[in-house]
Parts: structure tokens; C-alpha cells; sequence
């Protein structure tokens, strides 16, 4: 089981770390359910924990996911910052108003994705000498999840599909219930029909206490939370 814990601080990235957590989602303003981390804090707690995963969200303000082309370009150059910072994640969701997943929006950021790991292979082709033998190129593999916008999404099995296809690697969710304990249901529909295509991460008042309940239930494989560890 991989326990994913939600920080809103370097020091909750500190507290996280020290009890344990496999992974964290960094962000600022828990809030209005979080925002975009300072570029600083980002480098800071890569180079405060630089064996721990963190995953940094994308959202330029609070409020709906329904996003302008201006702040498309906005969370492309975010994005690009957070993994220069060091983020080997990152958490990301676009909606249009009709409560679909926004393909186009999506495309673009996904696609400022790939651009970063090139980039990051290509610095790493320049790190070896063009004569040696014993080169491998050594490229590094963004882990994207699609947040919770997924639980206002209208049609949560055609929403699983479209994310599928866009190559993202998980989806956070709450079974589209105010609690992934409420969301049971769903979310074991989720698992079951998602495999071994995208992961399905439940996330809603997860704690210590109902972690492995929700777990057993779902058939869940990881778990995110502020209070798992």
C-alpha cells in the first residue's frame, strides 16, 4: 500500500517524512483545497528530502476547473518550473462547463510534460562523453495525476476513459461523495474497470483509523490523506 499524504508546508513535508509517508502531494492553501506551491518551497524541500516523492499541484486559483487559454499558458510554465525545482510529479485537472474532462487543456499541459522529460534526457545525454562505450541515456518519468475534479465530473466512467487516453497515471478521487468512505461504491466500480490501466487513488477523510477499510473495500492500491501516517 502506498500512503500519499497531502502537505501544505515545508513543515508538513517535514512532519510526513519523518512518519513515514511513501509519497507527498505538495501545495499551498489547503484552505480553499489547495494552489500552487512557491517555486522556493518546491527547491526547498527537494533539497531538504531529496529521497522522498513529491508530487506538486498545478491550480493557478481557487475556485472551478473550468480554465482560460491564459491560464492553460499559466499552469504549462508552472509546470515547467516545478520539475526544474526537483517535483517528480505532478497533480493536474481541467474541466469544461459542461462538467467533462477538458481534452484540449489537458493535451497541453500533458504535453508540456513529455517537453520536460525530453529536456531532462537530453541534459542527461550532454552529462556523458560521446565516446563512451558504456553511454545509456537516462530520461525521467513524470508521474501525472488527475485530481479531484474528477468527483464533479458528469460522467465519472466516460471521465476514466478520456484520462486513460490522455496518459495520466492515476486519479485522485473521493468516489464523487464528500468522503472516499461514502464513495465506496464508485470507487470500487473505478478500480474494477480501470485495471491495470490508471491507478485510482482514493482521497477524502482518509486517516489512520479507516485507511485499511477503505483500502479492502476499493481494492485500492494507494491511499492519499492529510492524516494517513
Amino acid at each position: 500500500m502506498i500512503l500519499e499524504v497531502c502537505c501544505g508546508s515545508l513543515e508538513a513535508v517535514r512532519m510526513a517524512c519523518s512518519q513515514g509517508a511513501h509519497r507527498v502531494e505538495f501545495c499551498s492553501a489547503l484552505e480553499v483545497d489547495g494552489l500552487t506551491p512557491p517555486l522556493a518551497d518546491i527547491a526547498a524541500a527537494r533539497s531538504m528530502f531529496p529521497d522522498l516523492r513529491i508530487h506538486v499541484l498545478i491550480r493557478p486559483r481557487p475556485g472551478n476547473f473550468c480554465y482560460t487559454p491564459a491560464e492553460v499558458d499559466l499552469m504549462c510554465e508552472q509546470i515547467e518550473q516545478a520539475l526544474d525545482a526537483g517535483a517528480d510529479g505532478i497533480v493536474i485537472g481541467c474541466l469544461t462547463p459542461e462538467g467533462d474532462v477538458d481534452i484540449p487543456a489537458m493535451e497541453r499541459l500533458m504535453e508540456t510534460v513529455r517537453c520536460c522529460e525530453l529536456a531532462s534526457a537530453l541534459q542527461s545525454d550532454r552529462c556523458h562523453a560521446s565516446n563512451d562505450f558504456h553511454f545509456f541515456p537516462v530520461q525521467k518519468e513524470v508521474s501525472v495525476t488527475f485530481h479531484r475534479a474528477f468527483d464533479v465530473c458528469r460522467r465519472p466512467m466516460r471521465a476514466l476513459e478520456d484520462i486513460i487516453g490522455l496518459g495520466c497515471d492515476r486519479i485522485l478521487t473521493s468516489g464523487q461523495a464528500p468522503s472516499a468512505q461514502e464513495g465506496i461504491p464508485l470507487l470500487r466500480r473505478l478500480v474494477k474497470k480501470a485495471g491495470s490501466r490508471i491507478i485510482i487513488m482514493p482521497g477524502g477523510g482518509i486517516t489512520r483509523e479507516n485507511r485499511d477499510f477503505i483500502a479492502a473495500e476499493t481494492g485500492a492500491t494507494e491511499l492519499h490523506g492529510t492524516r494517513l501516517v
